[in-house]
């Protein structure tokens, strides 16, 4: 539990700030989907931009917390 708090809190931080950083940039109608205008609406689309910014955010900490891991506990 105490490892996954340590991969998921400061993803979602991390999450929140690329969110406002990207779509500070991009408006949500300009985007396009296969070359097609997004049907969603802004809501949406900032959650689905947010879930995937945590996600990413949360794989990279994982990979951290997996690279820390001492010989010892490779080994046994």
């Amino acid at each position: 539990m105490k490892q996954a708090l340590f991969i998921l809190w400061p993803s979602f931080v991390v999450g929140g700030i690329g969110e406002v950083i990207f779509f500070t940039v991009f408006d949500p109608r300009e985007l396009y989907l296969f070359g097609e205008p997004t049907s969603l609406s802004r809501l949406a689309v900032y959650s689905i931009g947010f879930f995937l910014c945590w996600a990413f955010a949360a794989a990279s900490s994982a990979f951290t917390c997996f690279l820390q891991r001492g010989a010892g506990d490779v080994n046994r």
